[in-house]
């Protein structure tokens, strides 16, 4: 029997998708190989992926608290509700990031997973239900949201930026097993996606003068936060 047991370093190549995973009820921790418990990705290998972890949560931080005060700044001028909640979200984000920055500081990052992905998904839904009650009662008629081009230019630069700190962390979360860092990228890609929603809002405000659409793309992004708020919830970002 020992003498067909491939060497540990080789068990890797042996492990599947959906063979068990040790100390992680949701499947997110780094898979592990029988009762010795061998982990996917090597020390050497874990201690790049935890440095360049926090190497990329560092940098969507800096970027996120820039656009956040540009983006709140310029809402609270233009009345837009969907542009102050992008600015929010901008705060979330840097709440998100900074609980995997928590998580990757100490010796034993999966040890935090649990609690990383609770502020995340807390963060979602704080932004949910603000995002909402702005919205209706833009919808309602109180406050119609002016030109903003600063927003717009803005979003077109958040359309650019944030894919990439998406898939750089996410590919990385992946490698780890760590779903609290692909949750995080799965945020920061959330971004993105309300970063294209927030510039067809703005664009058909200044063209046509729809007021009505700032809300309503307002309203898509609340929607979209408790999506991925309960799905941090349950620790469905693995993938």
């Amino acid at each position: 029997m020992s003498g067909n047991t491939p060497p540990r370093s080789d068990l890797s190549a042996l492990l599947v998708p959906g063979q068990e995973r040790a100390g992680c009820a949701d499947g997110c921790c780094a898979p592990v190989a029988g009762a010795g418990a061998t982990k996917l990705v090597d020390e050497d290998r874990r201690r790049v992926l935890s440095r360049r972890v926090r190497l990329l949560v560092a940098a969507t931080i800096t970027y996120n608290v820039v656009e956040a005060v540009v983006a709140i700044a310029a809402g609270a001028a233009a009345d837009s509700t969907a542009l102050v909640g992008f600015g929010l979200d901008s705060v979330i984000e840097v709440a998100s990031a900074a609980a995997v920055a928590w998580q990757f500081s100490g010796r034993d990052p999966e040890a935090r997973e649990r609690a990383a992905l609770r502020v995340i998904a807390l963060s979602f839904f704080a932004l949910a239900l603000y995002v909402a009650v702005e919205s209706t009662r833009s919808l309602f008629g109180v406050g119609n949201a002016e030109h903003s081009p600063v927003g717009i230019v803005l979003a077109a630069v958040s359309l650019l930026v944030m894919p990439f700190l998406s898939h750089a962390q996410r590919r990385a979360g992946r490698e780890l097993g760590s779903a609290s860092a692909v949750a995080d990228s799965r945020q920061t890609l959330l971004c993105t996606y309300l970063s294209g929603v927030l510039l067809v809002g703005l664009v058909l405000n200044a063209a046509f003068g729809w007021f009505w659409a700032d809300p309503v793309v307002a309203l898509v992004i609340a929607v979209v936060a408790v999506r991925e708020g309960s799905q941090a919830w349950r620790g469905e970002h693995c993938c």
